[in-house]
């Protein structure tokens, strides 16, 4: 995934412009939506994307979203062939912003997984799109049912002024083991640490969408554009964000093993940077 391509459909949804053609939707349609064809023809031309076999990319999402402003979805990567993750990319087809949260790593991974809070504006097939290092794109999705609140519309739980004075704070919350159980034990077999961490960020993402509920304006765009992170002072990956992650979103995330410093570094769309160093005491 390149970041032009990213910032030609946040502009062209920010102006209001159609990104995407409204093509049938629904897990028993039987066919490819028209919104992924054009969206796989704008973003990927003609790269041919593979279905994932079970464990090359494993996608988490809920069959129907108890809340849309806040959906959980995870995805993991992993290759056992010794190529290693160049990207992921979760992308919500018929979101204003499709392309949700793209990772672009800076170290050869074998593994890694993420989970990010979004919102969903309505049912939608979700994707997990990786790139190997070999340039070979894999894809798993999954059709999740939302409840009709139209969550990139709706108003923020937060008050402008509340949102504004904690804006950019951040809190990592303490490592823990990533993958089912069985994972983990064969990890700890192999004299492996799979470790994931959990950042949790206070920002109002506000979509552009919605409405301020005392002066009836909407209220200007203003979202976490990039989440760079650095174990000590090795790059580990960059993530380019959207208005489908979530107010105040949390992002959990894969850490390579040995690291025992993680510093965040968060720009957004008003150029606010918030940077911050966590000490882990050791993955």
């Amino acid at each position: 995934m390149r970041a032009t391509t990213i910032s030609t459909a946040i502009v062209l949804a920010l102006l209001g412009t159609p990104v995407l053609g409204a093509g049938s939707i629904g897990p028993s349609s039987g066919m490819i939506s028209d919104t992924w064809a054009e969206l796989k023809d704008e973003v990927y031309g003609e790269r041919a994307i593979e279905k994932a076999a079970d464990g090359v990319v494993t996608l988490g999402a809920p069959y129907r979203a108890s809340d849309d402003r806040r959906v959980d979805i995870s995805a993991t990567a992993q290759f056992d062939d010794g190529r290693t993750v160049k990207s992921l990319t979760l992308i919500i087809d018929e979101n204003p912003m499709p392309i949700s949260a793209d990772f672009e790593m800076n170290v050869p991974l074998e593994k890694f997984g993420t989970n990010v809070s979004m919102r969903l504006n309505g049912p939608s097939w979700v994707r997990a799109v990786v790139e190997a290092s070999d340039g070979q794109l894999y894809m798993s999705e999954s059709f999740v049912k939302t409840s009709g609140l139209g969550a990139c519309a709706a108003p923020p739980i937060t008050g402008v002024e509340q949102a504004l004075a904690s804006l950019g704070q951040m809190d990592l919350k303490g490592l823990r083991g990533s993958g089912n159980a069985l994972d983990r034990i064969k990890a700890a077999g192999k004299g492996a640490s799979v470790q994931q961490a959990t950042l949790e960020i206070l920002h109002p993402q506000h979509s552009g969408m919605q409405m301020d509920q005392i002066t009836l304006l909407h209220l200007p765009a203003r979202y976490v554009e990039t989440v760079e992170t650095w174990g000590g002072e090795e790059k580990l990956f960059t993530m380019t964000g959207s208005i489908s992650i979530s107010e105040d979103p949390s992002i959990s995330f894969d850490l390579p093993e040995g690291i025992d410093a993680l510093r965040v570094r968060i720009t957004d769309t008003d150029e606010s940077v918030f940077e911050k160093r966590f000490q882990l005491g050791g993955a």
